[in-house]
């Protein structure tokens, strides 16, 4: 009788998972491009893309800007920690972030231990034009959006700043932003 398995000899072996089995999560301000750039780069990539946002919407079956209004950002950003600590539990694939979530300390740990975390940055012209063109923003419903903006440019960044990676979005083409980023990502593999 042999010691060993029958199909020990057959076994294939297994390629490893890209990335070190984990999700590049984007993270930065809203309109930094992180749902844009995101799709592009899963593509790119070849791994699946997960928009935070989208998913806390289905979680919730409402609005992020109707959860708001019903139950308050706290309770917002408490779906949010949930819904991506349980997204990051699915290994390789590209997570965009809303732009709040990096700054829950809870789930800034977990994207550190599960993650590779990208800041995608972008000046405050850049980013007023791009979520000018989208009214659902709770935290720009307000007189003075520019201010709200700049408030949360200062309060963020510097939490931003622990990602593993940063990368200016600018104004250019995205699919340079895709580049760079596939390069900045390399030593990651």
């Amino acid at each position: 009788m042999s010691s060993h398995s029958p199909h020990s000899a057959t076994a294939t072996p297994t390629a490893p998972a890209p990335y070190g089995g984990k999700a590049i999560v984007l993270v930065g301000l809203m309109g930094a491009g992180k749902t844009t750039v995101g799709r592009r780069l899963a593509q790119r990539l070849d791994l699946p893309f997960v928009d935070a946002d989208a998913e806390v919407e289905a979680a919730a079956g409402l609005t992020i800007l109707e959860i708001f209004e019903r139950h308050g950002e706290p309770a917002f950003r408490d779906g949010e920690r949930k819904v991506i600590a349980r997204l990051l539990s699915n290994g390789p694939q590209v997570l965009a972030t809303g732009g709040g979530a990096f700054m829950d300390p809870e789930t800034r740990a977990r994207v550190a231990e599960e993650g590779i975390s990208v800041w995608l940055k972008a000046g405050l012209d850049v980013l007023m034009k791009r979520v000018g063109k989208r009214p659902t923003r709770p935290l720009l419903k307000a007189d003075n959006p520019r201010a709200i903006m700049e408030k949360l440019m200062a309060e963020r960044n510097p939490v931003y700043a622990e990602a593993d990676i940063a990368l200016e979005t600018g104004e250019g083409p995205h699919e340079e932003v895709v580049d760079r980023l596939v390069t900045l990502l390399e030593p990651y593999k």
